[in-house]
């Protein structure tokens, strides 16, 4: 492993749907500089180009390599983007065309998977071998990682843990079936219950109403947060709803994989205890074995909305020093 991989920087990437978030990350996992630009809309190459753009304003001879992590299903090898329901991307080798671009190692990750890898190495997982992340945010990402390692299913696609059915013909979900974890326990699913409360008129949607003006399209998920931190008896009801169907979700999950800790991030995490004491109540409640197992944490992200550049610029580092160390076999 050379002095370059182990001590220089890498470079990490967060592609979302409205902003691309990049970082130059040292060995620590600490963040020495950022920048983010807006993601170009309907345009894959354009995204390319900003990202190109991004790793040359904040590369140096220092930097190792560069780590991309992006939502969407990626092929298992992590050279195409499947399937990216924010961006348009359809089978689109961004591997490739970003190293060509950069003339660097690349490596290209799930964004959920590349937030778990930074809170194991980084964050509030560096205890743990075996964990969930759940992200909220406008869906429900996850990742699994197991031994250290994280578990990416046959195909790569693992770890989709919004898309878990928690209700036979429930609510329909972005992902086009009904009843999934994500459709009653996002930022998205929150939002339209607070919408519908004030278009319904209750009456203990009276602050909600005036945070918007009364115009329902107008009101955000930060906005039922805020008011629910505030005291607000309708939002603190919706926000501890979002977190106990989140706990019967999870309940389902650790049937699977056991993990010895949940890792809760992503920015409807914000509200706390609000959404964690909930969770970790309907958790509890709904786990089999009550009683005869242990009981893992529920704890909230340590590194927050960095975690997937932070993990993406980790991975990178790895890549890189396989490289380099295959090179000098």
């Amino acid at each position: 492993m050379s002095e370059r991989a182990t001590t220089g920087t890498t470079i990490g990437l967060d592609v979302g749907g409205t902003k691309i978030a990049a970082a130059v990350v040292d060995h620590d996992g600490r963040v020495l500089r950022r920048e983010h630009v807006p993601t170009p809309a309907s345009n894959p190459d354009a995204i390319v180009a900003a990202l190109a753009g991004l790793v040359s304003r904040l590369g140096s001879d220092d930097t190792a390599a560069v780590g991309v992590a992006c939502a969407g299903y990626l092929d298992a090898e992590r050279e195409s983007i499947r399937f990216a329901p924010n961006l348009a991307w359809r089978d689109f080798p961004l591997r490739a065309l970003l190293a060509q671009a950069c003339g660097r190692t690349v490596v290209m990750e799930n964004d959920a998977d590349a937030a778990a890898y930074g809170e194991l190495l980084h964050g509030a997982a560096q205890d743990a071998d075996n964990m969930v992340l759940v992200t909220l945010g406008t869906g429900v990402g996850g990742a699994v990682v197991t031994e250290r390692s994280l578990r990416r299913g046959a195909f790569g696609i693992g770890g989709e843990l919004g898309h878990i059915r928690v209700e036979r013909n429930g609510r329909l979900c972005p992902c086009g079936l009904r009843g999934c974890l994500e459709a009653y326990a996002s930022g998205n699913a929150l939002l339209a219950q607070a919408r519908a409360a004030v278009t319904a008129g209750d009456p203990r949607a009276t602050a909600l109403g005036g945070r918007c003006g009364h115009d329902v399209d107008r009101l955000t998920g930060p906005d039922v947060t805020a008011l629910a931190q505030d005291g607000d008896p309708l939002c603190v009801d919706l926000v501890a709803e979002v977190g106990r169907w989140l706990g019967e979700g999870i309940a389902s999950i650790a049937a699977v994989v056991d993990p010895g800790l949940v890792v809760v991030g992503g920015g409807l995490s914000a509200a706390g205890d609000l959404v964690l004491e909930p969770l970790r109540t309907a958790y509890e409640a709904n786990l089999t074995g009550q009683g005869h197992r242990p009981l893992p944490d529920v704890v909230p992200a340590r590194l927050v909305n960095d975690a997937g550049m932070i993990g993406a610029a980790a991975l990178a580092r790895e890549a890189q020093c396989r490289t380099q160390a295959g090179g000098r076999g």
